[in-house]
């Protein structure tokens, strides 16, 4: 399972300061900090079955690698996202849903597609700068991410910072996420990437 907590920074120069800041220095795993360009492509069918079963497929290039992803029971509360996640390396951005067959989600994706071919209809772009966190009693990584949400409707800012549990306790993940909060006076983020792109597809497919 995936458990991460989302804030919208409004600013690059937010952004650039939080980055800086020394909050986490004390817990800030040593030689963890880094900065890779992250290219996501998600797929579904013409009729977006995927879509419909809250299944989102994702394949993202990070770095010089490409890595798969299942995503399904999506939730999010005050920031807070926590889904079902599997994530299978793979050669290159053409989908091939048999990479997840050994898995029961894989299987009910097999099921649900019957056959259909899948396309790209939502890209994400953005740069990340991240550092893993070390409490003693739990593992975490902070980043913070800059670039665009692409549609074939237009795009979208991306523009936030997540701390994503690792191992530990959600309650230690929220701490670390309140002391960020109130330093910079950031606005919790309920809509992942995926889901603001959905929407704003749903939102022009309504108006056409």
């Amino acid at each position: 399972m995936e458990i991460e907590l989302k804030y919208k920074v409004p600013t690059e120069e937010v952004a650039e300061a939080i980055w800086e800041n020394e909050m986490f220095a004390d817990l800030e795993e040593p030689d963890s900090r880094e900065e890779l360009c992250l290219d996501a492509r998600y797929y579904d069918t013409a009729g977006c079955d995927l879509a419909k079963n809250e299944i989102a497929y994702r394949i993202r290039k990070e770095g010089q690698r490409w890595v798969a992803a299942l995503k399904w029971k999506g939730r999010s509360e005050e920031g807070l996202h926590t889904r079902e996640e599997i994530n299978v390396p793979v050669m290159g951005d053409i989908p091939d849903p048999m990479v997840f067959s050994e898995s029961k989600i894989g299987r009910e994706l097999l099921e649900i597609l019957g056959g259909r071919g899948l396309r790209c209809f939502l890209e994400t772009r953005f740069h990340r700068k991240r550092f893993r966190i070390d409490t003693g009693t739990g593992l975490f990584e902070f980043s913070i991410d800059q670039g665009k949400i692409i549609t074939e409707y237009g795009e979208l800012p991306i523009s936030e910072a997540e701390i994503e549990l690792f191992s530990g306790e959600t309650e230690e993940l929220r701490q670390l996420g309140d002391k960020l909060q109130k330093e910079f006076g950031l606005e919790p983020e309920d809509a992942s990437k995926y889901a603001r792109g959905i929407n704003m597809i749903l939102e022009n497919k309504d108006r056409s």
